[in-house]
């Protein structure tokens, strides 16, 4: 199976069909990057996303798998070698997952070793009632924080509030917005990021005392954030339509990872999460 023949055969396919990477990437729900790996020669498309690949390039998963378009009289032959291909593919691919369970084993019984020593340091700190936070081998470690991801929900969170406030109904107003992002995947070549969300906006007011909700908005987002001088700035947002357009915005804007959080969204507690967090904000802002 040569991925390099593989790769170079969708590139001329998506470009035959006037397709864009990321156009391709909507329509059987991956992201571009995969898209570019693939034509890159270096990876291969899941068993499961063959299929949906292939209706969308025209071909057929033997055509794919051969880099090529196959001849009526060839199909037979190709068929076989493929199967073979495939087989020896296979055969390789659980070779190296052995050896990467095998590496990931060794390193799961050395954390353990370590920890069990950290642990009985840091017993010993607790007991002198100094704080612990996580200790290395005698040095206090803060996780990092990445700051460009909170810089761009930072500027998503400014770029709704200008919005909602824009339309507010009472003279004290005022919008507050949380937000669970799902995924942001950043585009090296432009400085661009796409993020997805999903976005509770509420707008309350305060009258005789009470903070009061005046409006909501409830739903998934896209949006395109643009780096310019270590700057992030919202370029552009998309929301799904309503009613029976839903279930098609929803396939062709959002990456197939993130469709399945958008579901679950209604089950895990996020709704409620995401309420409590506006009524604190609105709390603080009215009555601080």
């Amino acid at each position: 199976m040569n991925q390099e023949k593989i790769g170079k055969f969708i590139l001329e396919l998506r470009k035959e069909k006037n397709m864009t990477q990321q156009e391709l990437a909507d329509k059987i729900g991956v992201t571009d990057r995969a898209i570019s790996k693939w034509e890159n020669g270096r990876g291969m498309p899941d068993l499961s996303l063959m299929k949906p690949l292939c209706q969308e390039l025209g071909i057929s998963i033997n055509e794919l798998i051969s880099g090529e378009k196959i001849d009526k009289k060839e199909y037979q032959n190709k068929f076989e070698e493929n199967v073979l291909n495939t087989i020896n593919y296979s055969q390789k691919q659980i070779k190296k997952t052995r050896n990467k369970y095998a590496i990931i084993i060794g390193i799961i019984i050395l954390f353990l070793l370590v920890y069990v020593t950290l642990f009985s340091i840091d017993i010993n700190r607790m007991r002198n009632n100094e704080p612990v936070f996580f200790s290395t081998w005698g040095f206090d470690y803060f996780p990092p924080v990445n700051l460009d991801n909170e810089k761009i929900i930072n500027s998503i969170e400014n770029y709704i509030v200008a919005n909602g406030d824009e339309y507010k109904r009472h003279e004290n107003s005022k919008t507050f917005a949380s937000m669970r992002i799902f995924l942001i995947d950043e585009k090296e070549e432009n400085n661009l990021y796409y993020v997805y969300a999903w976005v509770l906006e509420e707008c309350f007011y305060y009258e005789d005392e009470k903070i009061i909700n005046e409006s909501s908005s409830s739903i998934p987002y896209k949006f395109v954030v643009e780096k310019i001088n270590d700057e992030f700035e919202v370029i552009d947002s998309r929301i799904p339509r309503d009613g029976s357009y839903y279930p098609k915005d929803i396939k062709n804007i959002f990456p197939r990872n993130v469709r399945k959080q958008i579901e679950d969204v209604h089950q895990d507690g996020t709704l409620k999460r995401l309420s409590l967090e506006n009524q604190q904000k609105a709390e603080f802002y009215f009555t601080k």
